[in-house]
């Protein structure tokens, strides 16, 4: 019988990432949990669509904020 560990201190599953905008080249921080529709700030391309739980993110994910 397995035995099941319990979580402590739970910890979010969202997170704030760095994504890279495939038009342009622009790098802009998002929420991966995003309900709206986030743009790129210097060409309006749009990086994320909004799916009710994690967001699909349509640009290159640079890195993953704290």
């Amino acid at each position: 019988m397995k035995a099941k560990f319990k979580v402590l201190i739970p910890e979010p599953k969202s997170k704030f990432l760095r994504v890279k905008c495939p038009n342009c080249g622009n790098e802009q921080t998002i929420f991966s949990h995003s309900t709206f529709p986030v743009r790129c700030l210097s060409c309006g391309t749009q990086l994320i669509y909004s799916r009710g739980g994690k967001a699909k993110i349509v640009g290159e994910v640079v890195r993953i904020l704290g």
